[in-house]
């Protein structure tokens, strides 16, 4: 199967089953996300949530973010991956969004990663989710099913590699769902370890399904009906 027709598949499936994702983070204002995306790096989305609201309640603006030292930032986040580093992230990020920002989270990619713990992943995410720009996150769900799916080439090693694959065969108007799918799909169905490929409802034209599961399905042992009356097989018996 050539990729534009993956594609079309893709995109099929998704826009009539699924018309409407959306993150699964809470959040209520821009400001709310970045920090809340800054958090998931490496870390659930349910966990990020359940931080969210007593870190909110003590620095609810970047200006009382910016206010603070990474030591005040880390009791409240202390149940998140690496929160020595993602703490030192938040002081700064208050602080930059104050100074150079005015209290505004920035709509631009470069500007984006201008801001302490935010890399091409977390600015593309602001930007599609807040901003509605055609912007392709690409983390380690959107990494993973991309590939098993035969959306994107086995030398597209890198997320950026990944990310640009994605664009050139997404229509612009469709890509912050798209990437609300790949990581709803990666994270529920085509998990990283025995990917539930049972239930998936794209298994009938998935790469991976054909080359790693099909194939490697044993085949059935000879002889194994000898001495069955077939008439015992179908499905009007009573035996």
């Amino acid at each position: 199967m050539r990729k534009p027709e993956r594609f079309r598949h893709f995109l099929e499936y998704f826009t009539t089953h699924f018309p409407e994702p959306e993150t699964e983070l809470v959040y209520t204002n821009p400001y709310e996300l970045i920090v809340a995306v800054v958090l998931s790096a490496q870390c659930t989305d349910k966990r990020v949530n359940q931080v969210m609201p007593a870190l909110l309640e003590q620095f609810p603006t970047p200006a009382h973010l910016a206010a603070a030292t990474p030591e005040e930032v880390f009791p409240f986040i202390r149940s998140v991956s690496y929160p020595n580093n993602k703490a030192k992230h938040l002081a700064g990020l208050g602080r930059l969004l104050v100074s150079d920002f005015n209290g505004e989270v920035p709509s631009t990619i470069e500007e984006l990663q201008r801001l302490p713990g935010v890399g091409r992943k977390t600015a593309n995410v602001v930007v599609s989710v807040i901003y509605n720009q055609p912007a392709m996150a690409v983390d380690t769900h959107v990494f993973r099913v991309s590939h098993r799916l035969g959306l994107v080439s086995r030398t597209a090693t890198t997320p950026l590699a990944v990310e640009k694959e994605l664009v050139r065969y997404i229509p612009e108007a469709v890509i912050p769902k798209a990437h609300h799918w790949l990581i709803l799909h990666g994270r529920y169905i085509c998990v990283a370890r025995n990917p539930k490929c049972g239930i998936c409802p794209l298994k009938s034209w998935c790469k991976y399904y054909a080359e790693v599961v099909v194939k490697s399905a044993p085949a059935p042992k000879k002889g194994l009906l000898k001495g069955i009356d077939p008439a015992s097989l179908s499905p009007d018996s009573t035996t």
